[in-house]
């Protein structure tokens, strides 16, 4: 499939800002079953753009605005073409304990994915349904898909519910949130159960328009899933506030540990002064 992706950001200060500092991380990323094939960066007050690839391998864009201003607009634009995800199969049979040897063999990078932060925590609450889901015996397929299914069926999306300060274990108690807070949980989960799992931020086509009953739940902005390493240094993706295989209708643009790895926009401004914040992002299947 064929997307055009738009994502515009408008600050407005109530008293000028004598200078800011922005990273942004809004660039789709190219990879296996996804091709960004255009990109555009605007931004206003118009001042030089630079870039980098951050140790998780995200494109991240930084901007500075030296001098007094009173509104900021970013205007992100791309065209990426996607994929449906190779297939599992060959990790069917294969057991978490099994994919946990495997990868701990292979794999260096996936330790840094097996380890608890802030936003993804290890608790009493989290071992108890690691035990629940998580069998050294089950085949990692089959555990993941159940996972999925389980978040999908017992927490509720409900927009406003939480932020991103809200901890993981009021999610738990609430069982409400919203796809950031979904992929949290199921990430907590995966790690405590020693399978390395990442965050990933992107987008999401809500309606198909050639499929009746094909909505998706997401938010406006932007969406957020899981990927898990499986053997042969792959990651797979799942979506668990829809509860769905990641699919072409998924447009992925960061990935890393959790949400703070990935923020969409990340800067600061000197004033002492209130802002306003209006964000529309806009996919259109081409």
């Amino acid at each position: 499939m064929r997307f055009s992706v738009s994502h515009k950001t408008f600050y407005k200060y109530a008293q000028p800002a004598s200078e800011s500092v922005a990273e942004l991380r809004l660039c789709p990323m190219s990879g296996p079953c996804q091709i960004v094939q255009s990109r555009k960066l605007l931004v206003e007050p118009e001042v030089p753009v630079g870039s980098f690839e951050d140790y998780w391998g995200n494109s991240v864009e930084y901007f500075a605005i030296p001098f007094r201003h009173t509104t900021l607009k970013i205007a992100s634009s791309s065209m990426v073409e996607t994929s449906p995800q190779e297939s599992v199969e060959y990790c069917e049979d294969v057991t978490v304990a099994e994919a946990r040897q495997i990868i701990a063999r292979s794999s260096l990078k996936a330790i840094d994915y097996r380890r608890p932060t802030r936003l993804v925590p290890v608790g009493k609450v989290l071992r108890c349904l690691n035990r629940r889901f998580i069998s050294s015996n089950a085949y990692i397929i089959e555990t993941a898909l159940s996972l999925n299914e389980w978040i999908y069926k017992n927490f509720e999306y409900v927009p406003g519910a939480t932020d991103v300060s809200t901890p993981l274990e009021k999610v738990l108690e609430m069982r409400k949130g919203v796809c950031q807070d979904f992929a949290h949980v199921m990430l907590s989960i995966l790690r405590t159960g020693g399978i390395p799992a990442r965050y990933v931020s992107g987008y999401i086509e809500h309606v198909d328009p050639t499929q009746p009953n094909s909505e998706l739940v997401g938010a406006a902005a932007s969406h957020a899933w899981v990927e898990i390493n499986l053997p042969g240094d792959r990651w797979w993706g799942l979506d668990p506030t829809n509860n769905q295989v990641v699919g072409e209708r998924h447009i992925k643009v960061a990935a890393g540990r959790d949400y703070h790895d990935v923020a969409p926009f990340r800067g600061t401004f000197r004033g002492v002064t209130q802002q306003n914040l209006d964000v529309a992002v806009e996919i259109k299947r081409k």
